[in-house]
């Protein structure tokens, strides 16, 4: 089935229509353009208006069957199925359970997200190749920096010295560790120091060659892991501290030339952490681990779990009970990839069964309704209409979004009058995430060769979108989805997080551009003002969240490279509905 098909048949199955509710959180939506009705798919996205089929971006089909993950032994790592002989639930012991017994061991909620398939995520792939395609004299340097932080391990096994990613297909030792991605034994085995400078980011992890693993316990039971992997369990409280994830989630980019000469300009394309450092959560006791490694069950209880079991699936005698636990979900906003993979587990081979991809998938969209609320109103008379703020509050420790700059927000604003007709409409979208004018057609700044939408917090007119994004500009000042063209960003209006101030260190690199602080634009929120004919007497505003921004999408996948063929080949039949974060409704 092609991804254009999907909203005229969510729309067939649809008998019933919800509204939605006031405050934040998650709710049916209706009308996503006028006179069409469509209702909550009841798993977090929204079954939208189709808008005809996407553009011929070319061939579509799989790269070559990569080789599964074997186990495989380095000089500094090992793949993680060494891990779970220990580390993994097994139904005759008690070991890595919570209070309600269910099973939180770190290998079996790890195995499903993205930081495992960090090395198979075709999307990731096939920006990389975009990126050689367009710099090809770069090549070696691009593919090495990238591999820093999706095949660490490989990167580490190689001292250093760049990997290429033919790696990936490779089957030895050093591709095994490759494919198995952010794994075990490189995040365990970093070492505290220089945490949190600058040497660290960009994937500037430091591991210790002495075999120890860091966990967060004293006086640890050595002896089983010293026997079955020669590592020694140690405790290292850097293991809980986001300067730990600082190494990977802070990347700076130089811009290149088409000839792979560097301009001198240093983006930061991604600050995820110090977006999070120069927030109110460190003052507040809140780090990175505290959301995507909880030390609570699904009830919000403190685990207390013994931390490993017998290679023989029992209980060991020795160890009791230990707290904290940190249960290993790395939840964050994607859930398109984890789909991907389960569904061409065939082609993709990812280690993980089905099942744990669809908690993976389910998890992601808890997290995505956890992390913001919307507020409309109250309305105020203006010339020509009404105007009604709809403030999205942010209640996450960094930007919403952040990270990779394919990533976004936007707000799709639905006015009524009293009979219920649509009088205004803004943030209509497609099946797979384009956003609409008021004709129903996909917006140009949707497509390749598209001018560039502007940033605004001020919608006066439906053909206008309050986005929430970062887009790249070169040196020259032109628009860029071609991350080693990006010197900076034409604008950045992603939410602050909350207690975000630029007095911080890290204030000035994380500032917005292009929107000014202040009242409409202030740490943990952002207020867009919408002007609305008097004849309304409601609005609903949902706020969506759409990790392959639409423009994005179309830029890479018109790219002619294998990996990029791949990634339109996966694309064909996913499900590509942006996902609904928060919604709320108000009388006028």
């Amino acid at each position: 089935m092609k991804w254009w098909m999907l909203g005229l048949m969510a729309l067939a199955g649809c008998d019933d229509q919800r509204g939605g509710h006031a405050g934040g959180g998650h709710g049916g939506v209706a009308d996503m353009r006028p006179d069409v009705s469509i209702v909550d798919a009841g798993d977090g996205a929204v079954p939208p208006a189709d808008a005809g089929p996407p553009p011929d971006w070319g061939a579509a089909e799989p790269l070559p069957t990569p080789p599964a993950v074997g186990e495989a032994e380095g000089d500094l790592t090992m793949t993680s199925g060494n891990c779970a002989t220990c580390h993994s639930n097994a139904a005759g012991a008690d070991a890595m359970r919570d209070a309600r017994g269910a099973d939180i061991a770190p290998f079996n909620l790890w195995q499903a997200t993205m930081m495992a398939n960090s090395a198979r995520d075709p999307l990731w792939r096939a920006v990389v190749s975009a990126e050689v395609a367009a710099t090809p004299a770069a090549a070696a340097a691009i593919e090495a920096k990238c591999a820093r932080c999706h095949t660490p391990a490989a990167h580490v096994e190689a001292g250093g010295a760049g990997v290429s990613l033919a790696i990936l297909t490779e089957r030895t030792p050093r591709g095994e560790l490759a494919r198995d991605g952010v794994t075990c034994t490189v995040c365990h085995q970093i070492t505290a120091e220089g945490l949190g400078t600058p040497a660290s980011f960009t994937g500037g992890y430091r591991l210790g060659t002495e075999r120890a693993i860091f966990g967060p316990h004293a006086s640890p039971f050595t002896r089983p892991m010293q026997m079955h992997t020669g590592y020694t369990p140690t405790q290292g409280a850097q293991i809980t501290e986001s300067a730990l994830c600082g190494t990977c989630h802070t990347l700076e980019t130089h811009a290149l030339t088409a000839a792979g000469e560097d301009t001198g300009h240093v983006l930061l394309e991604q600050g995820t952490f110090l977006e999070w450092r120069a927030s109110g959560y460190p003052a507040a006791g809140k780090t990175c681990q505290g959301c995507h490694v909880p030390t609570t069950d699904a009830e919000g209880e403190a685990i207390r779990t013994a931390i490993a079991r017998t290679p023989g699936g029992g209980d060991f005698g020795p160890i009791s009970a230990r707290s904290p636990f940190g249960r290993h979900l790395f939840v964050g906003a994607n859930t398109l990839v984890p789909a991907i993979l389960r569904d061409h587990a065939d082609t993709l081979r990812p280690r993980a069964p089905a099942a744990a991809f669809d908690a993976v998938i389910r998890e992601a969209r808890g997290q995505l309704q956890r992390a913001a609320t919307v507020m409309v109103g109250p309305a105020r008379p203006v010339e020509g209409g009404l105007e009604v703020p709809v403030v999205v509050a942010s209640d996450t420790g960094h930007k919403l979004p952040s990270g990779f700059p394919s990533r976004r927000a936007w707000l799709h604003v639905v006015a009524r009058d009293v009979s219920g007709a649509v009088v205004f409409e803004s943030g209509a979208f497609d099946a797979a995430g384009h956003l609409l004018g008021p004709d129903g057609e996909v917006q140009p700044e949707e497509r390749r060769g598209g001018p560039a939408r502007p940033p605004t917090l001020r919608v006066d007119d439906p053909a206008q979108v309050a986005v929430f994004e970062s887009l790249m500009c070169d040196p020259e000042g032109n628009p860029t989805w071609t991350l080693l063209r990006g010197a900076r960003f034409c604008h950045d209006t992603r939410v602050l997080p909350s207690g975000w101030t630029l007095d911080h260190a890290d204030g000035p690199a994380t500032a917005p551009v292009g929107v000014e602080p202040g009242p409409d634009f202030a740490a943990g929120q952002a207020t867009v003002r919408y002007r609305v004919p008097a004849s309304a007497t409601e609005v609903q505003a949902t706020l969506i969240y759409q990790v392959l921004g639409a423009r994005f999408a179309d830029e890479v996948l018109a790219v002619d490279t294998p990996e990029v063929a791949a990634l339109r080949y996966y694309l064909q039949d996913a499900d590509r509905r942006p996902v609904v974060m928060a919604e709320a409704t108000g009388a006028l």
